[in-house]
């Protein structure tokens, strides 16, 4: 069955940083390529980041320069380091596998106040 389970977020002053981090089990993980994505209220949900099994990145404009994604093949986890943290970076931050994309975790909270 597979899982993904959501830790790491909280709440940050702007300008702070937060590092998330996305526990899978259930797939080879190694095989798929990650994404994390996030849901403001009210708004749909878009992807920040996604990783490839390789390695390779890519971010959302909103992101460039201050967030960084990343993976361990060997902890089946990938993670989301956030630096200068905006208000607007207020959501619930989600991982997905892209092999497996009906599957999500419950997400972590991430609150940026100003």
């Amino acid at each position: 069955q597979v899982q993904l389970v959501e830790s790491g977020g909280g709440l940050v002053q702007a300008g702070g940083s937060l590092r998330l981090s996305c526990a899978v089990s259930g797939f080879f993980f190694s095989i798929s390529a990650m994404g994390w994505y996030r849901q403001a209220p009210g708004k749909q949900r878009e992807l920040v980041a996604q990783i490839s099994r390789a390695g390779s990145t890519d971010y959302g404009d909103f992101v460039k320069g201050r967030f960084t994604i990343s993976r361990d093949n060997a902890k089946n986890t990938v993670y989301l380091q956030m630096n200068s943290l905006k208000p607007e970076d207020t959501a619930v931050y989600y991982c997905n596998a892209l092999r497996y994309p009906a599957y999500w975790g419950q997400g972590t909270q991430v609150t940026v106040s100003s």
